[in-house]
């Protein structure tokens, strides 16, 4: 089934962000190349898609998992939570209908 995992930055994070990436960036291609990922990407704290020094205020995932357990796992185990990027991470079941 697919989860959503709806990821909620600390303030003033994006220095810990960078920092951070490239083990939370791996943990998504693992999921992408085994075919799990739907979508994934960060919510710009502003109305553009670079939004430089202003940052992020969470990110999206949405991935396949066996069960709500599995995806709870995954999420506890979040580069970004662990370093104090995310404040909260909410996983829910998710049904994909369009497109």
């Amino acid at each position: 089934m697919w989860y959503v995992f709806i990821c909620e930055d600390n303030e003033n994070s994006l220095a810990l962000r960078k920092k951070t990436r490239s083990a939370h960036i791996e943990r998504l291609n693992a999921l992408k190349e085994q075919g799990r990922l739907l979508l994934a990407g960060p919510c710009p704290a502003i109305d553009n898609e670079e939004p430089g020094e202003a940052g992020f205020t969470g990110s999206i995932v949405i991935a396949e998992f066996a069960s709500l357990n599995d995806a709870q796992a995954w999420a506890d185990e979040e580069p970004y939570l662990s370093a104090g990027v995310y404040n909260k991470v909410t996983v829910k079941p998710f049904k994909k209908v369009l497109p």
